[in-house]
């Protein structure tokens, strides 16, 4: 990106003043190294988000932002139905709902050294993972109709998980005003057998090693040690997200001049928040997000299954459950007065501070668990929400490291094998099977999550806790 295009307003804050049709600034978030090695067409892209009707503030780009559908990934942007606000399905994203749960396992590096290769067998075995993968649970209409409104919640009531893991999931697994009569039969069809499943691309069950701790009162708060192993489970609402995105983008791309929308880019495809066709698209969105918080319960539910084949007596606990892809109603001050706003995070994790009232009490005196992903061969993160965060991005933080180029470019530069051999030689197992998937994802087409994360905690977005390594990865 051309630095030269913003203004600098802290060290890791930079600012694009509103000029042509922009409405509002737009804020990116990032340290220089990052802001320099960013894809230029976060610009534009975060650019035309502050475009958009009733949007409140600023738009905002994450520290891992790079370009996405119509919205940058990392992009986050509110928008006030008082003043004409919309819902965006390109802000939203195809899948709905992707996001990272991590589960703690109670289990130390020295248990599990003693054989790592059975435990990744039987998880492979376990999990059914790639393109177009099936599970065993089949779907009837009126089940499905009781998936998408219930969530996880759904799951548990049928023997995948315990009840208490809804105290560690955002909206405690199930989220309010879903309308699964909007939910076509195609997206119904796709989702029928794929339950349970962990599907392609960055999605992954990984087994990770926690090797660093950066504020320990909060760490022991999380259950966080050195040492201790987790697994943590990255995947979304699979085919019914996807194809909900993609009937809701057309249809209101087309409704855009019905609405005297005048998009900059049709991939920005939204309509009024109060309008039907807004209404529609919330209430199919809302039940594919439950799509996404059901298919993880059920993965977690499986993944203890085969810990236990390995490990016997020992039970997985959940630290959370958090959503990237997503539309919510939030409530914030703006200006002096109290508004709801509908957040968009389209590859960003909310990331509530101290005292918030939707955090469970396990978590309210220190913030809400933030979830940051690696890359197959890189750490991941655990950070915590800050107070700050309310005021710097509607309380959001990053995802993950971001991508540096395309899976395309990706996949001519990497060999699948090759990748499995070098990173079996640091220690992590891979198991997968697609040998193109794993080239696509190759640790290297990703920036340094390190950095990413250290630009979120400068920024105030969230605070570093802790830094975890792989040891086993489901790749899909």
């Amino acid at each position: 990106m051309n630095i030269g295009q913003l203004i600098r307003r802290g060290e890791t804050c930079w600012e694009i003043p509103p000029t042509a049709a922009m409405r509002v600034p737009a804020v990116i978030y990032a340290d220089e190294g990052l802001i320099r090695a960013m894809d230029p067409k976060v610009y534009e892209q975060i650019t035309n988000v502050a475009t958009l009707p009733g949007i409140v503030e600023a738009a905002y780009a994450m520290p891992d932002a790079h370009w996405g559908y119509g919205f940058p990934i990392g992009g986050v942007a509110a928008f006030d139905p008082d003043q004409g606000g919309v819902i965006s399905a390109g802000g939203v994203g195809f899948d709905i709902s992707c996001g990272v749960r991590t589960l703690h396992t109670g289990l130390t590096m020295d248990r599990l050294e003693s054989d790592p290769h059975r435990l990744a067998d039987e998880l492979y075995r376990a999990i059914p993972a790639g393109v177009g993968s099936r599970g065993k649970i089949h779907l009837n209409p009126h089940e499905m109709t009781a998936m998408l409104t219930g969530g996880a919640r759904w799951a548990i009531d049928r023997g995948f998980g315990e009840a208490a893991d809804l105290e560690r999931i955002e909206e405690r697994g199930c989220m309010a005003g879903a309308d699964p009569a909007q939910v076509s039969a195609r997206a119904r069809e796709r989702q029928r057998e794929e339950m349970g499943t962990l599907g392609s691309g960055n999605h992954y069950l990984e087994v990770q090693r926690v090797v660093e701790i950066y504020h320990r009162p909060v760490a022991e708060k999380f259950g966080l040690r050195t040492d201790g192993i987790v697994i943590t489970i990255h995947c979304g609402s699979r085919g019914l997200g996807h194809q909900i995105g993609t009937e809701f983008l057309k249809e209101m791309a087309m409704a855009a001049a019905q609405y005297k929308i005048a998009l900059p880019d049709r991939e920005l495809a939204c309509a009024p928040i109060r309008s039907p066709l807004g209404r529609r698209y919330l209430g199919a969105m809302r039940a594919a997000i439950n799509c996404a918080l059901a298919n993880r319960q059920i993965l977690t539910h499986l993944t203890q299954k085969a810990v236990d084949t390995v490990f016997p007596g020992v039970r997985l606990e959940l630290l959370y459950d958090v959503s990237h892809n997503t539309c919510k109603v939030e409530h914030y001050t703006v200006n002096g007065r109290k508004k709801e706003l509908y957040i968009h995070r389209k590859g960003a994790t909310r990331a509530y501070g101290p005292g918030h009232p939707d955090l469970p009490e396990a978590f309210r005196e220190v913030g809400q668990p933030v979830l940051i992903g690696g890359s197959m061969g890189t750490s991941s993160y655990v950070l915590c929400g800050t107070e700050k965060g309310a005021n710097r991005a509607f309380s959001s933080a990053c995802h993950g490291a971001g991508r540096a180029m395309s899976r395309h470019q990706a996949a001519k530069q990497w060999r699948g094998r090759e990748l499995v051999d070098e990173l079996a030689r640091q220690g992590i197992i891979i198991r997968s099977p697609s040998l193109r998937g794993i080239a696509e994802e190759a640790p290297l087409a990703y920036k340094d999550a390190g950095a990413v994360v250290g630009a979120a905690d400068k920024a105030g977005l969230a605070h570093k806790i802790a830094r975890l390594e792989p040891v086993i990865c489901i790749k899909g």
